[in-house]
């Protein structure tokens, strides 16, 4: 009978700087598929990642595909071929933790150019070390790579990447592009030389018909508040070079998630290119900045002091965005204060990110307010409603399933205990004057080994149904508890601080829809969607002054 060949996966990557010296994808599926041939192997599935960093795992869609199929056991497959340890990845943490998952279901890895195959105990010794090697390279070059970066911008060079808006690259150097430049004058003229903002200057270049050029990097024919900030921060623009504004800081408490923080001190120099505005009119646009910066923070302090019940709840009727809170102060004709009015308005009512909404209506904040909250009391207060209530509050979670789960889990836990104190047992019985001592201790051994590494699976998976379990029950008392003030809603929503009002309506809906002009009767409230699964079909309550409001629920399912 024919023997069945064995089963494999091939992995292929090169990063965007390594397709010289054979590393290229061709090179390397040449490579492998001539070693599987030899071997006499079945190539079953083929994986690459083109232009991917071998930082991590994450990121690389094939790699992570690759795993999927293996945990699923999809093809069967024995081994995964790569033409180097370096192809699978740099990280040495990643690399020993993804091989060992591969591992748990029965997959090795064999780096063919290395030399190296994981079922081997020398194997997975040489990749430890290797991965190890492969990460301290990598900060290598990446040290490497910064200090030429740096003594580039030390002698007034480009550093790279796309020329900024209003120049153009030509061998690595900055020429002023007059097609853009007129743009980037105009900016600077008028923050500096007016009261206009960011967001004001996008307004008036759109009015004036000064449009972003469409390049590869940027398709948004507007200048939205955020470019135009962009451009006033930048020195480039007075014909400086800068390096380290910007530095990539790992996020607190994750792995592999960076962001880009602003440096207060980096490194400035006279650029070899020609400045589009004179560095004193630079400098005056930095002043008006911070000045900006700091009103900006005082009035957001202020903001902070009132909550808006149904800010971001509220759908726009005509762009379908978010509609936020918001203040402005009324004056008597004389000029002097009357009161602040709170209104709900629609994101886009301003430019932003090259967004702009027609929808300019102010919706009084306390009318809306107070439409949804007797929405709210109306469906409490229906019979139907408070007879639904009463019946979730005493439903039953059903966790059969999942206590079936803990038991099956904790009796082969048992067993595996069991298992390991008899093999303890036996090793400490043996004659080491036996001749097949050594042979029948490694096997003994071996099965402990492979008993400890069963228990350490066995406990994750307990530890992960007991969490499931609790889970389960967890979402069952907050969904009891929503349920329990919705039954006295009318009782307490009166009591409660605005903290805890917006709290409890972030809780119970999803989405607040208007009408785009008010209603003969005063009203500008169409619809409310909730969250939770509170009736069975959509119902049509009456407010006070005869308003028609649409209730729309979200049902779940049970599983």
């Amino acid at each position: 009978m024919k023997k069945e060949k064995i089963k494999v996966y091939i992995y292929t990557r090169v990063s965007t700087a390594m397709q010289i010296d054979g590393y290229s994808l061709d090179a390397q599926k040449s490579r492998m598929k001539a070693f599987a041939d030899f071997n006499d192997y079945e190539i079953v599935g083929e994986y690459e990642d083109a232009g991917k960093s071998g930082k991590s795992i994450e990121g690389r869609i094939q790699f992570n595909q690759m795993m999927e199929d293996i945990k699923s056991g999809k093809d069967g497959v024995s081994y995964v071929l790569v033409f180097k340890l370096s192809r699978f990845g740099r990280n040495a943490a990643d690399v020993l933790s993804t091989l060992q998952v591969m591992q748990d279901f029965g997959v090795n890895l064999i780096c063919v150019e290395d030399g190296i195959d994981s079922s081997k105990d020398a194997g997975k010794l040489m990749i430890s070390v290797l991965s190890a090697v492969a990460e301290i390279e990598r900060e290598n070059i990446r040290v490497q790579t910064m200090e030429g970066r740096i003594q580039k911008a030390r002698e007034g060079k480009w550093n790279g990447g796309f020329a900024p808006y209003g120049y153009k690259l030509e061998k690595g150097q900055l020429f002023i592009n007059e097609e853009e430049a007129e743009a980037i004058r105009v900016i600077f003229d008028q923050y500096v030389h007016t009261d206009t903002g960011a967001n004001g200057l996008a307004k008036y270049l759109a009015t004036h018909g000064i449009h972003k050029i469409q390049r590869q990097n940027g398709k948004n024919p507007l200048f939205d508040f955020a470019l135009i900030r962009r451009i006033l921060k930048n020195p480039v623009y007075c014909g400086k070079i800068a390096y380290g504004r910007r530095r990539t800081e790992k996020v607190h408490g994750t792995r592999n998630d960076y962001r880009l923080v602003e440096q207060d001190d980096y490194l400035l120099v006279d650029g070899l290119h020609e400045g589009i505005v004179s560095e004193e009119l630079w400098h005056k646009a930095q002043v008006k900045l911070l000045a900006q910066a700091e009103k900006y923070e005082r009035v957001n302090r202020d903001k902070d002091t009132k909550i808006h019940l149904l800010s971001g709840i509220v759908k726009c009727p005509v762009c379908s965005v978010r509609m936020y809170g918001n203040k402005s102060i009324k004056h008597k004709a004389d000029g002097t204060k009357y009161k602040d009015f709170f209104y709900y308005g629609c994101k886009h009512r301003t430019m932003t990110h090259g967004h702009k909404c027609d929808f300019k209506k102010q919706i009084n904040e306390e009318l809306l307010d107070s439409a949804v909250a007797e929405v709210i009391v109306k469906l409490v207060s229906n019979p139907k409603f408070a007879a639904m209530m009463q019946e979730k509050v005493s439903m039953k979670v059903d966790t059969s399933a999942i206590e079936q789960e803990i038991s099956n889990y904790e009796k082969q836990l048992r067993q595996a205990y069991s298992t390991k104190s008899k093999l303890i047992e036996e090793i400490d019985s043996l004659d080491p004057d036996d001749r097949h001592y050594r042979r029948r201790k490694s096997d003994l051994d071996d099965r402990l080994y492979g008993m400890y590494d069963k228990i350490e699976e066995l406990e994750s998976l307990l530890i992960a149904a007991r969490a499931k379990k609790q889970a389960i029950e967890a979402e069952k008392l907050t969904g009891d508890n929503i349920y329990k003030v919705l039954i006295y809603f009318d009782q307490l929503y009166g009591k409660m601080d605005d903290r805890e009002k917006r709290q409890l309506i972030e809780e119970l809906i999803s989405e607040i829809q208007i009408y785009e002009e008010r209603q003969p009767n005063g009203q500008w409230l169409k619809s409310i969607k909730f969250k939770l699964p509170i009736i069975a079909e959509d119902m049509s309550l009456s407010l006070d002054n005869d308003a028609h409001i649409e209730t729309v629920v979200r049902l779940k399912q049970n599983k």
